[in-house]
């Protein structure tokens, strides 16, 4: 472990200062938490009940929807790519049984290829105000059956949207959909070939767009201007180093920067103005999926894979506490008043104690788990793969206020905007809860 960075003086997660406050901008929410400060959340739904609206999504994907200004986006692949057999959370007995399965494949264009999407919807009525479509390019990389070359997902700064998919192709949209810039690092910097395909999402803050890019052939740190696409800078890491994992931005004393990445030889901070890495906590892991969350000064991580140790390191590198298994293999965790949320693969909630890593409680929930929780209100949300999600009571004593069940598989985390939840199955969004903005 190497230590350069200055004391810690405040910590912040990345701040996008131009959004409106109920606005989720990225993966895990305004503060890439998962935690939402809004009240009146919706606690009970079915498909029949407090869904305000739902809107089928072109094509097939398992990333999460954002919310920004009056649009809700998403993104999906239409037509078919290149996948294979894989590993599945449910071990003995049929996964399919859980809701756990294949995504398939849409159409594709008129000749059959496979198209990216973006798609964006009105916020408050559901319906679709543009669609923008981005052909694949070259040889598409091999996935997991479970998901496809749209698992990142979108990210807006209020300006603009920038959307990344698995081959490398990245595009940033205007407001209206309008293409402003495009780029395929696949193209320009090696194939995106890693063992389950590209899962990272795309950061953005202060103007700078950061990609994380750990693959087998190629690894890199990339920072991209967010208004032109130019490369800021760029930070090779050694060949072989890998994450499916999406950076955390964490802001320090006089306005400095730190990038934190979770990957297959530890966990490392770099200098966001220059990629630069300050720190690193040594410890390989096979497939580090699930991403940090920040609070206090301190972050909370995951580290992914089978029983996964979990840990509160501060952001020089130096370990808070840390427990040697029991978390999740992809869900995330979160962090809500005080105690720490992990919802393991196959239905074992466990719920620890934020600043010492004790566990407060333990309880078999049922269902599997690729989505990540989100936290506000009060309530906890634990959206499983067979389209059921769980709302807890936010405490230290084990409370399900509901079970709620759609019609739809759930592998992507949602989204809480305006008092509602935004859940995106494999071809359909819903705005859960009928409160008025």
């Amino acid at each position: 472990m190497r230590r350069t960075l200055p004391i810690v003086v405040a910590l912040a997660a990345v701040s996008l200062a131009t959004l409106r406050a109920q606005d989720w901008p990225q993966w895990r929410g305004p503060a890439a938490t998962g935690v939402t400060s809004e009240r009146g959340l919706p606690t009970r739904w079915s498909d029949s009940e407090n869904v305000a609206w739902k809107a089928p999504i072109r094509g097939l994907g398992i990333s999460s929807p954002i919310v920004s200004g009056d649009l809700v986006v998403v993104t999906s692949q239409d037509g078919s790519g290149v996948v294979r057999p894989g590993p599945r959370l449910v071990q003995g007995g049929d996964p399919a049984d859980a809701g756990e399965r294949a995504l398939g494949a849409g159409p594709g264009d008129a000749s059959g290829k496979a198209v990216f999407v973006v798609s964006a919807f009105d916020r408050r009525s559901g319906t679709r105000k543009w669609e923008f479509a981005l052909p694949a390019e070259g040889d598409l990389p091999a996935v997991h059956e479970k998901h496809n070359l749209a698992s990142p997902s979108p990210v807006s700064d209020g300006e603009r949207i920038y959307a990344w998919f698995g081959t490398g192709q990245i595009a940033a949209l205007d407001m209206s959909g309008t293409l402003i810039w495009k780029k395929h690092l696949g193209a320009e910097y090696g194939p995106f070939t890693i063992n389950w395909g590209h899962g990272s999402s795309p950061v953005v803050h202060n103007g700078q767009l950061v990609l994380l890019c750990y693959h087998e052939k190629a690894s890199y740190l990339l920072a991209l201007d967010a208004r032109t696409g130019a490369v800021r800078w760029k930070r090779d890491a050694t060949a072989g180093v890998t994450s499916y994992s999406t950076p955390l931005v964490i802001e320090y004393g006089a306005g400095k920067a730190e990038i934190v990445v979770n990957a297959s030889t530890g966990v490392a901070g770099h200098d966001f103005a220059t990629g630069e890495r300050l720190w690193h906590y040594d410890e390989d892991n096979r497939f580090p999926i699930p991403t940090p969350v920040a609070n206090d000064g301190v972050i909370y991580m995951s580290r992914g894979y089978r029983s996964s140790p979990f840990m509160a390191i501060r952001p020089d590198g130096s370990v808070v506490w840390r427990v040697a298994s029991g978390a999740p293999y992809i869900s995330s965790p979160v962090q809500y008043d005080g105690l720490l949320y992990l919802t393991g693969d196959v239905g074992v909630l466990t719920v620890s104690d934020a600043k010492t890593g004790e566990r407060v409680y333990q309880e078999r929930l049922g269902g599997v788990y690729t989505a990540s929780p989100v936290a506000g209100d009060g309530k906890v949300y634990l959206p499983s793969e067979d389209g059921e999600t769980i709302v807890l009571s936010a405490g230290r004593t084990p409370r399900v206020l509901a079970r709620n069940k759609l019609a739809a598989r759930q592998l992507a985390s949602p989204a809480v905007a305006g008092g509602r939840l935004f859940i995106r199955s494999d071809d359909v969004l819903y705005a859960i809860g009928g409160r008025p903005e």
